[in-house]
């Protein structure tokens, strides 16, 4: 199962996807931007951009939002991809390259297991 988690890059959002059950490691992601500000982006700041969804079950296709993609190396290690449909009890299963087709997105490791020590 993979998760979506919006980040704030000064004044922008990207869309970041990556395993469940892992956290985004915000230093490996200045490696990627490297920008002034980077940092979780707050519901209160993306809840209108998300209409159509609900609250914490954005589904990956960041392209019908106007926000870029990048999904953690560890996802495309897999043949599927399953995510949340837009709402807490629909899921999505499918190929992962069928996804990436669609996306296009971004490649890069960001990834921090739960367990790891900060």
């Amino acid at each position: 199962m993979a998760k979506v988690v919006i980040v704030k890059l000064d004044d922008r959002f990207v869309m970041t996807v990556l395993p469940a059950s892992w956290n985004v490691d915000l230093n490996r992601l200045r490696d990627i931007f490297p920008i002034r500000h980077l940092r979780l982006a707050r519901e209160s700041q993306i809840t209108g951009q998300f209409p159509d969804c609900e609250g914490g079950a954005v589904p990956p296709f960041g392209t019908l939002y106007g926000l870029p993609v990048y999904v953690d190396r560890s996802v495309t290690e897999d043949e599927e991809i399953v995510f949340q449909a837009g709402t807490h009890s629909d899921a999505i299963r499918m190929r992962y390259i069928d996804f990436s087709t669609l996306v296009f997105p971004v490649v890069a490791e960001f990834y921090r297991s739960p367990c790891a020590v900060r």
